[in-house]
């Protein structure tokens, strides 16, 4: 792709139009990554400058929820880091079970496609009946909701699924589509919110947010911390990214559990 910084026109102005169309806020992204997406997206629809995107964003409903989904990072797959998950099972469950009974609270926090929701619930189910199983699934991009809700699946998002919940949880659709049933399905609340300017569900046991504020500014990330931590009950849990960690975790109220586990003090 030809860089074409000098033709678009102003990022600055363009970031504020965002804002007033969608509530977007691109000054918590960081710049340079963020503007290599929004400029290739730019591109590929064959428009010449910020101010005539603008244009189609606000006369085209397509155009508009493809920016949406553009922007914001939705890779995801079930069992992400598999070994991850095995510390969820021996030990993570059991200490929150220990310290807040079986009916725990999860919020799946910028939960995407809803692969690491529903594999939340699947691991869940070894240790209660699905009926006694409630999480929280939240994302900023309601077409990633759409899908999470239908529950339809490529089979690269389950490369890592172990076979024993593929086989009693999914049919095979065709070659390489899995639908996941309806009975997983019941067991997550999935709703649109924005972690930088909506409210946060309070008193959970355990928040889920993996591989996202990577993409944010230091600040964004400190302000989304400070609010994870007051959304969770004490001594409750936030699971974060492998590329992630909290620096200086203790300032904004977290000590180190287990890797990749942060406990509210």
């Amino acid at each position: 792709m030809i860089r074409r910084f000098a033709v678009l026109g102003s990022y600055e102005a363009f970031k504020k139009s965002v804002f007033d169309l969608s509530k977007i806020d691109l000054n918590s992204y960081k710049e340079r990554q963020m503007k290599r997406r929004i400029e290739a997206l730019i591109a590929k629809c064959g428009i010449d400058s910020y101010a005539n995107y603008v244009s189609k964003l606000k006369s085209d409903e397509v155009i508009f929820d493809e920016f949406i989904n553009y922007i914001t990072i939705n890779v995801s797959e079930f069992f992400r880091n598999p070994e991850q998950w095995t510390l969820l099972e021996n030990e993570i469950f059991p200490y929150l079970f220990g310290h807040f009974g079986r009916e725990l609270k999860i919020w799946s926090a910028a939960c995407s496609t809803g692969d690491e929701p529903y594999s939340l619930v699947m691991l869940l189910s070894k240790f209660m009946h699905l009926g006694k199983i409630k999480i929280y699934a939240t994302d900023i991009d309601k077409n990633v909701l759409e899908k999470a809700s239908i529950g339809l699946y490529h089979e690269k998002s389950l490369k890592a699924l172990p076979n024993e919940y593929l086989n009693k949880y999914f049919t095979k659709v065709n070659d390489k589509t899995y639908q996941v049933s309806d009975a997983i399905k019941s067991c997550v609340e999935f709703k649109k919110h924005d972690l930088l300017k909506d409210n946060y569900p309070s008193n959970c046991d355990l928040i889920i947010c993996r591989n996202v504020l990577i993409y944010f500014t230091d600040e964004a990330k400190n302000k989304i911390y400070s609010n994870f931590n007051n959304a969770l009950k004490k001594d409750g849990l936030l699971f974060v990214g492998s590329t992630e960690q909290i620096i200086q975790a203790q300032q904004i109220g977290f000590q180190n559990y287990k890797s990749f586990f942060y406990k509210k003090a």
